[in-house]
């Protein structure tokens, strides 16, 4: 990576937490451009120039907070002990949605979705991942059951229900 491309990748990052910071602590509708690029230490042109929209910089937050929390949890599915696997996966599964960002996120989105309510529309269109796919196979082949959607949703809702 050339020092060029460093220097905007470090600005991106800047951006993003500054960002994070701000839509977990004020509120998606209370941040705003200025307050983000203030905190990020850069003008509001450069962060646009990045972001082109509140919006736009909210899904790229969520998708950072994604990345940066997944813990991986579908990979204790690949262990040939049975119950090892769903114990490991149980476990980094609840502390995966039990975070502090992921609960700060789901609050955001509670607290805010009837005034802005795009924002539930971005964290849907960010938030499935291959978990539902991957426990699904595994269930196929280790259960020998061919549609385990039911027990899959019974099995992750008992585990947040801890």
């Amino acid at each position: 990576m050339s020092k060029i491309e460093q220097n905007r990748e470090k600005k991106r990052r800047a951006i993003l937490e500054a960002a994070k910071e701000n839509f977990l602590s004020e509120g998606y509708v209370l941040a705003n451009m200025d307050k983000i690029s203030a905190q990020a230490g850069m003008t509001k042109q450069t962060v646009y120039r990045y972001f082109p929209s509140k919006a736009a910089l909210f899904e790229a937050t969520l998708r950072q907070i994604g990345e940066n929390m997944d813990g991986g949890f579908v990979t204790h599915l690949q262990k040939d002990d049975l119950r090892g696997a769903l114990n490991s996966f149980g476990e980094h599964f609840v502390s995966f949605h039990l975070s502090d960002e992921h609960l700060a996120t789901f609050r955001l989105l509670i607290a805010e979705s009837a005034k802005a309510p795009e924002i539930t529309t971005i964290f849907r269109e960010v938030g499935p991942d291959d978990t539902d796919a991957k426990l699904t196979q595994f269930f196929q082949d280790r259960f020998d059951i061919k549609e385990p959607e039911t027990q899959i949703r019974l099995w992750t809702g008992m585990l947040l229900s801890i």
